[in-house]
């Protein structure tokens, strides 16, 4: 699907006007002003680098039917901070003027503002929203708890998408370009090495593996892996491992240190967690 090098921010529908007509059907209790689409800065900050052509042409046909209804937010300096979108379309669609929204405040606080609004954004890919992310903790030094709280999420969610930085550049691309989802990625991630990385992602596309099928195959090269590294151990251990792997059929870990056990279940997607703790529960 051909994309366009453009920003991408707020992805909701808001009929304005075509042409060059004053504004019309716009909420007196916005607080919203008119403003010449040429004065208005691009957003440095903006997670999406890409848009989608045919989308974007959709939007401009569309604001040229039943125009803008929800502004644009600038800053004082005019710097876009939410609704880059609109902005394209608008401009593709011909108008001249957009309705905005000014929202002062110290240059950092709108920096943001603007990360926080953008990351938000519904229509991100994984890799743009964890680069949102990975924005506010280097230019903030927020912590990935900080992070979390800001934008209402759980930390781990926050963690689990970082995560996908750590990725070779080429399987990143590939999430982007929806060559895989994020439920492959996050399997890849479970091989530590970027040459085994690759090498996974690209028998997903070559055999257009589903994510259970991919989950399978991790599974297989992890036990392998467990057979190769296996030292001399307890045969006791070995054999409660071997009979919870028949059980929960996926790889087991059981360890040793003084007084202190401990077991490692393996599982490499939600569905599967979900069949080990019915497993489990339904034996006990």
């Amino acid at each position: 699907m051909p994309h366009i090098g453009l920003g991408r921010g707020l992805s909701a529908l808001i009929p304005h006007i075509s042409g060059n007509e004053k504004t019309k059907d716009l909420p007196t209790d916005t607080g919203a002003e008119e403003v010449l689409i040429s004065e208005i800065k691009p957003n440095p900050n903006q997670p999406r680098k890409e848009m989608d052509t045919d989308k974007l042409l959709e939007l401009a046909n569309s604001i040229k039917a039943h125009g803008i209804l929800q502004p644009l937010i600038i800053n004082e300096n005019y710097e876009l901070i939410a609704g880059q979108r609109r902005l394209e379309a608008a401009r593709l669609a011909g108008l001249k003027k957009v309705p905005v929204i000014i929202r002062p405040g110290k240059g950092s606080d709108n920096l943001e503002m603007s990360i926080i609004e953008n990351v938000q954004r519904e229509d991100l890919n994984p890799i743009e929203e964890a680069e949102g992310y990975q924005s506010l903790i280097k230019k903030f030094g927020l912590t990935q708890d900080k992070v979390a709280k800001r934008l209402g999420k759980n930390r781990s969610t926050i963690t689990n998408i970082l995560r996908l930085l750590d990725l070779p550049i080429e399987i990143q691309k590939g999430i982007k370009e929806e060559k895989i989802s994020e439920g492959h990625a996050k399997i890849i991630l479970g091989l530590a090495n970027a040459e085994k990385q690759l090498g996974l992602y690209k028998k997903i596309i070559q055999e257009n593996l589903s994510v259970h099928k991919t989950a399978e195959i991790l599974k297989k090269i992890m036990v392998k892996k467990h057979i190769r590294e296996v030292k001399v151990k307890d045969p006791s251990l070995i054999e409660g491992e071997e009979l919870l792997q028949e059980v929960l059929a996926t790889r087991v870990k059981i360890s040793r240190d003084g007084r202190v056990g401990r077991i490692m279940i393996e599982f490499y997607s939600d569905e599967e967690l979900e069949g080990i703790l019915g497993k489990i529960t339904k034996s006990s």
